[in-house]
């Protein structure tokens, strides 16, 4: 069953798709070490044993090269066995504390990564509920998916390959420099003279690299939202035969992904045989070097085995240097699109909203002075909107598609602050309410049905308790679904997922039992009854007489039949009130309510 979520429409205007603003690296990741220093004694630690791993690994080849001494002299004069033992045992140690810790090094950190990723994931939530509604109307949700998924797990994933890494290979770098120039200087600058080119190169591939790492993890976004926006409505694609356009688009956004990916990745896989050769190259060198130095009796050949691996250590970290900073450069790319999020404006401050009404006591007044309103500063929709509606009247809302209908709802519900005016509940203005208390006055039934996975009963009974079943059945009773219910498998237990199948209609009476359960003195329906048939329709119009009886009602309507007993009827166009009255008096002024009327039911 598939299971879709809309905002509550967007009206009219909605704002374009913002594009992203060019990144800087060095701010970007300043920005996010800033968000890990609740971790920083922990990344601290696991720092401190990288080093020490890499220290001693810097020590290893002075032990071999004693080794090394020790066995070169034994050929002449016979090998300290005793000599050779202690010094092996001792590289043992050596090699196995620097093994132990590495292993909690990168098990501290991948800890950290996983906490941090977590730590992500909550902000992301508790930011998607205080985000205004009209960032999501202008991102797609497979897009903020992206950033919540994809985006995260990159950022977790560069934190445990890059920082640990990076922090071991400088150490192993200019610990290795330090013993080489300690063991002899003219190696040491041969080594260095052989991997400056290494260097140069590399600072130069990660300059070119950063911006295609930042448009993959950006493309990958646009690939995720273009899937999710066509497979959850992949019927209607098959039933418009535009399998092939759609086809197209993919392939267009997964080409330009492709792009980004195969660049990025190409420059970055250039560093590991660039180093690699490096590394081969500073061999040879030292070996040059060190033949000529041993042959005019400067040095022993223990020091050509020591710079041997000296080279090892010293290349070796370039190499990792290398492919921590392509994990951190992704992990950066990705952190830019999640703290994007994470740093977008919230919904106004309530700090001013020290009013409150009592659901219960709700008298249920509601008046619109003077409003005016506009999804964009520069366009305004709403204009100079004024309505008086008293407790328990039945208030139909019509007009043409884009009229402004839903961007009332909208309004009411405190979803957008109003540009100009005043909405006042019960004397109190909705300026001072907060949006929760706004919220638990209002019962909505919008025309997008939406069931998420799991039993009947949650579905009806959503953020509701101590709600009983013979209530949650009485409830079916009154929409007709009664005998549905009981029908199915389990009844109130059945679970609602992809393997049932439920019409339209089932699920439009299903989200109107979740609205009949409610017990909020204003009621809103918005376009409820549009996905059932006609008699179906009848059924449904006399459970909303029974819900909107003592209720303050809002009925966005596009059938007008069903807005007939409405007691005031304002008819909408560009954003304006053109008309208002009961049905008879609004088909007596044979004006544009008639038109609208006779345009449904005259042939």
């Amino acid at each position: 069953m598939p299971k879709q979520e809309k905002s509550v429409g967007r009206g009219m205007g909605h704002g374009p798709h913002l594009h992203q603003k060019p990144k800087n690296f060095k701010k970007s990741l300043k920005k996010l070490f800033s968000y890990l220093k609740t971790f920083l004694p922990v990344i601290i630690i696991a720092l401190v044993l990288a080093v020490g791993a890499s220290v001693l690994s810097v020590i290893g080849p002075k032990k071999l090269s004693a080794i090394t001494g020790l066995i070169e002299d034994g050929l002449l004069f016979g090998i300290d066995t005793d000599a050779v033992t202690k010094v092996a045992i001792s590289l043992l140690i050596i090699f196995g504390v620097s093994a132990i810790f590495s292993f909690f090094q990168q098990f501290i950190m991948a800890t950290v990564a996983n906490k941090f990723a977590k730590k992500l994931r909550t902000n992301i939530s508790k930011k998607i509920n205080s985000i205004p509604l009209g960032y999501l109307d202008t991102h797609s949700r497979g897009d903020v998916l992206s950033r919540v998924t994809n985006d995260v797990d990159t950022v977790g994933h560069s934190l445990s390959q890059s920082i640990g890494t990076l922090i071991s290979a400088v150490t192993l770098l200019f610990g290795s420099l330090i013993m080489m120039f300690v063991t002899n200087w003219i190696m040491a600058l041969t080594a260095i003279a052989s991997s400056v080119i290494g260097f140069a190169l590399m600072m130069l591939i990660m300059a070119k690299s950063q911006k295609y790492f930042r448009q993959r993890q950006a493309e990958l976004g646009k690939v995720n939202g273009h899937i999710e926006e066509i497979y959850s409505a992949h019927n209607l694609v098959k039933a418009y035969n535009a399998q092939e356009k759609t086809s197209s688009e993919f392939n267009q956004l997964n080409k330009q992904l492709y792009k980004s990916n195969k660049k990025s990745e190409f420059l970055s896989g250039l560093m590991p045989p660039l180093m690699g050769f490096i590394g081969n190259f500073g061999y040879v060198a030292i070996c040059v070097v060190g033949a000529v130095l041993v042959v005019n009796g400067y040095i022993g050949f223990e020091i050509i085995i020591e710079f041997m691996l000296y080279v090892r250590l010293f290349t070796s970290p370039l190499s990792q240097i290398a492919q921590g900073f392509n994990h951190l450069q992704s992990g950066v790319a990705a952190s830019e699109r999640v703290f994007e999020f994470l740093e977008e404006k919230n919904m106004s401050s309530e700090e001013s909203c020290i009013e409150y009404i009592n659901p219960t006591n709700a008298k249920g007044d509601i008046e619109f002075v003077n409003v005016h309103f506009g999804y964009l500063p520069e366009k305004t929709i709403i204009q100079d909107f004024s309505c008086k509606v008293k407790a328990g009247q039945k208030i139909a809302i019509v007009g043409p598609t884009g009229a402004g209908k839903t961007t009332l709802v909208n309004l009411l519900m405190k979803f957008y602050d109003i540009n100009d005016g005043d909405i006042v509940i019960d004397g109190k203005s909705i300026k001072t309410l907060k949006r929760s208390n706004v919220h638990n006055l209002f019962t909505m039934v919008l025309q997008d049905t939406w069931l998420f996975e799991g039993s009947v009963r949650d579905n009806i009974c959503f953020n509701r308790k101590d709600i009983s079943d013979e209530q949650i059945l009485e409830v079916c009773k009154v929409v007709g679904i009664d005998k549905f219910v009981l029908s199915l498998p389990h009844g109130l237990n059945t679970i609602l997922d992809d393997n049932n199948s439920i019409s339209a209609g089932q699920k439009q009476l299903l989200t109107i039992a979740r609205g009949m359960i409610s017990n909020a003195p204003f009621l809103i329906l918005d376009e409820a009854t549009s996905s059932v048939d006609t008699r179906t329709e009848e059924l449904v119009q006399k459970a909303m007489d029974k819900l909107t009886e003592n209720r303050t009602s809002f009925i966005i309507a596009h059938r007008l039949s069903t807005i007939k007993n409405a007691d005031k009827i304002l008819v909408l166009d560009n954003g304006n009130i053109v008309e208002q009255g009961n049905h008879k008096k609004l088909l007596e002024l044979n004006g544009f309510y008639a038109n609208l009327y006779n345009s449904q039911f005259k042939k």
